[in-house]
């Protein structure tokens, strides 16, 4: 179990993660360094770029870039910024890699505006000279809207600064916007949990060899108290998956490539936690490899360590709207005279299509969220839906409001099957039967 010699990619992403924040990178360059093929040099700098060690700029090539957190992922640099709204920097390049933490809109006079300027804001205002160079005097960039420039020595004073002056042809309102969509964006990948944010860096993988015996692995069982452990090959990929189960009757002295299960399923460090779930429950698998780029083990990951997270997400708060969010956010909860679960809410203008009617895919995701509460409200646990047969009886305008009656028809601890309604007054508005796979969260 000795660990392997990296491969060249490898070395190179090593490589390129101890050069300086701000170095240029190019394939030549690397190729020529390390003795690589430009190809393999290329490889490894996309795939840099993906994980964000590097990052490509206009006019100035690829360059080693701060790898960016999760826990920054809703904070956007001034570079972001330019992209996003097609801007044009004047001054304070240096600066552009820094973080922007809010922006401020110009919009008063300049002593009450500088109040609310700290270190690290975006000042958006239109072609005021004086509050361009109050905003950097205050440690803060500036955005300045309607196509506008700035003077040369607000320029000046930017480039001493190392804070970003940026024009763009958009106006106030359509920028502020756009920058408020990006951080709300951002805030609902952070609240995404990923395999990456519950494994431990540190965490020792345990595992055995294609040729390795009986023996073997009850030696590894009793050091570590495991079950089951992922089998890999001289270069640490995985190939296949070994459990006390499987060697039930096996003689001493057979090799495992002989008992283990091939075709292991595996998961790379940003599948989200949910999919992992859905995937081992599927899947009836109780232990998931965790592999990088090259199909190496990097971790491993059991049901419980899935179902923990899962229980730890539902009791953060949870910032930023998805679209399902803002569908279900106008409808209430209540119950009949019987006791059962319903829900009430009214087809607001967004809801709907082309032809001023709800819009059946409004519909359908209406039906599918009323069919998870009434599950939860049995039991604790998520659903994945596996299908849904739905059914759209009459059109439903804007204004109109809507009850939805979903029914539970069975559920056992890993399956559901409800049955929803959605009605406008006593018309059947729309019908769905869903199956879905129950996630059990203790």
């Amino acid at each position: 179990m000795m660990p392997e010699a990296s491969t060249k990619h490898e070395q190179i992403l090593k490589y390129i993660e101890s050069l300086k924040v701000g170095s240029k990178i190019s394939v030549r360059k690397i190729a020529q360094k390390l003795g690589v093929s430009e190809g393999t040099a290329y490889r490894a700098i996309r795939e840099a770029d993906n994980i964000g060690l590097v990052a490509t700029k206009e006019r100035v090539g690829t360059v080693r870039v701060e790898k960016k957190q999760r826990d920054q992922l809703d904070r956007l640099t001034f570079a972001e910024v330019v992209n996003m709204v097609d801007g044009e920097v004047l001054g304070g390049k240096a600066g552009l890699s820094k973080t922007l933490y809010k922006f401020v809109i110009g919009a008063m006079q300049q002593d009450a505006m500088l109040r609310y300027i700290d270190p690290g804001s975006l000042l958006i205002v239109g072609n005021r000279y004086d509050a361009h160079m109050g905003a950097l005097e205050h440690g803060a960039a500036v955005l300045v809207t309607g196509g506008f420039g700035t003077s040369d020595e607000v320029k000046r004073m930017a480039d001493q600064l190392e804070l970003p002056i940026i024009s763009s042809s958009y106006d106030t309102f359509t920028v502020a916007s756009m920058i408020n969509r990006a951080i709300y964006d951002r805030l609902i990948k952070k609240k995404i949990l990923l395999i990456e944010d519950i494994v431990p860096s540190s965490m020792r993988v345990y595992s055995l060899r294609a040729h390795h015996t009986l023996k073997d692995f009850r030696r590894l069982h009793e050091e570590t108290g495991h079950s089951r452990f992922p089998v890999v090959d001289e270069w640490n990929r995985v190939i296949g998956m070994i459990t006390s189960k499987d060697l039930i009757g096996a003689q001493p002295e057979q090799t495992l490539d002989k008992l283990m299960t091939r075709n292991t399923v595996t998961a790379s460090p940003n599948t989200s936690v949910a999919s992992a779930a859905h995937l081992m429950v599927w899947e009836g698998i109780e232990l998931l490899p965790v592999i990088d780029s090259n199909r190496k083990v990097t971790a491993v990951i059991s049901r419980e360590d899935v179902l923990k997270a899962m229980q730890h997400i539902q009791r953060q708060p949870h910032h930023g709207e998805t679209i399902e969010d803002l569908i279900w956010s106008g409808f209430a909860e209540e119950r009949d005279e019987a006791g059962q679960l319903r829900f009430r809410g009214v087809i607001t203008p967004q809801m709907t299509n082309r032809l001023g009617t709800v819009s059946e895919g409004v519909l359908t995701s209406l039906m599918a969220q009323a069919a998870y509460r009434v599950v939860q409200d049995m039991r604790k646990g998520d659903l994945v839906l596996d299908n849904m047969s739905s059914y759209f009886v009459k059109p439903v305008q804007i204004d109109s409001e809507v009850e939805i009656r979903p029914q539970i028809i069975e559920v056992s601890r890993k399956f559901a099957k409800i049955d929803v309604e959605l009605r406008h007054g006593a018309a059947l508005v729309a019908k769905a039967m869903l199956t879905a796979q129950v996630i059990e969260q203790g």
